[in-house]
Parts: structure tokens; C-alpha cells; sequence
């Protein structure tokens, strides 16, 4: 998903990217699609998520507020054991969406702790507008997003604790 980063009275919505009017995460619609056959991070390299499941995935971080309105738009698919990080300078409500996004994916939003405070599993890919929001008014500092079906697989829902490692600021 992208996020396209938008603050209105200190929400900021992203949609895998973020979404449009609530800074959502799927990409706003004016983000431009990568080159044609853009590779995919090596799942061997970068920040590491351990899942309660005991499984170690790597994933891309979205720092920028233009990594965040690109996200995941335009992925045919995901290597395995990757995902997507979305690390937010402040926790604060942030709503995904999921235009031109190619493939479902799980969304998790991760409170400062490393605690898992929303799932949203197997959100499928927006077809035509307007597009859906996804997510929890409540406070997050960081969101995952994982291919879709995986977070069930991986044991991870509310109250589950994620161990984050190679990112500045997390745990």
C-alpha cells in the first residue's frame, strides 16, 4: 500500500500509501508508477521485523513523505519474508488506502512500543474510486504492511509485540 501524507488538525492518514484528505498509505493518485520491472529489495538486506511466529522478515522503510504517498503502488508482488515499513516522526492516527496498489496486503499499525494496535488483514486492492480508508483513529508510530495472509500465518494481531531492529528511533 502507499501512503499519500496529508495532516488535517494533527491526523495524518497514509495509504499504502496514504489516502487522499486524511494522509492515507496506498499513494495518492498523482504518484507516478516506477520504471517498468523496478526490482524488489533483496530480502537479505535491511531493517528486520521478528513476528511472534519467530519469523524474521526484511523490509523497506518509508521515511519521506514522498516514500510514504509511493508505498508498495504498483508491486506485482512481494518477494517472500518483505514487506514495507512506514516509520511516522510522531505517533498519530494515519489512515491507508489502497489506489494503485497491485496486491492484497496486510496492514499493521504498531503503537512506540513495538505492540501491535490494529490489523487489517488481507485488504484487497482498489479497483475504482473513491477508495476505502484503513486503519484506527488511534495513535500509531509505525505501519507494516506484509502480503496479504501473511500476518494470520505469522501470529501477529492486537496485543502481538513485533521486535523492529535497523531502524533509528524503534525498538
Amino acid at each position: 500500500m502507499k501512503p499519500l501524507v496529508v495532516v488535517l488538525a494533527a491526523s495524518v492518514t497514509l495509504s499504502c500509501g496514504a489516502a487522499p484528505g486524511n494522509g492515507g498509505g496506498s499513494g495518492p493518485a498523482t504518484s507516478t508508477p516506477p520504471p517498468a520491472n523496478a526490482p524488489a529489495p533483496a530480502p537479505s538486506s535491511g531493517p528486520r521485523i521478528t513476528m511472534p511466529s519467530g519469523a524474521v522478515y526484511r523490509v523497506e522503510l518509508a521515511l519521506t513523505p514522498e516514500d510514504q504517498a509511493q508505498g508498495l503502488m504498483y508491486r506485482e508482488n512481494l518477494p517472500p519474508l518483505s514487506g514495507m515499513l512506514f516509520v511516522f516522526d510522531a505517533p498519530a492516527p494515519h489512515h491507508f488506502w489502497m489506489k494503485n496498489t497491485m496486491i492484497p496486503l496486510d496492514m499493521i499499525w504498531i503503537d512506540e512500543s513495538g505492540k501491535v494496535i490494529y490489523v487489517s488483514a488481507d485488504t484487497p486492492p482498489c479497483k475504482a474510486d473513491p477508495c476505502p480508508t484503513y486503519g484506527p483513529d488511534s495513535p500509531a508510530k509505525q505501519v507494516l504492511e506484509i502480503a496479504g495472509g501473511k500476518a494470520k500465518e505469522e501470529k501477529v494481531g492486537v496485543g502481538s509485540v513485533l521486535k523492529i531492529e535497523g531502524v533509528g528511533g524503534t525498538r
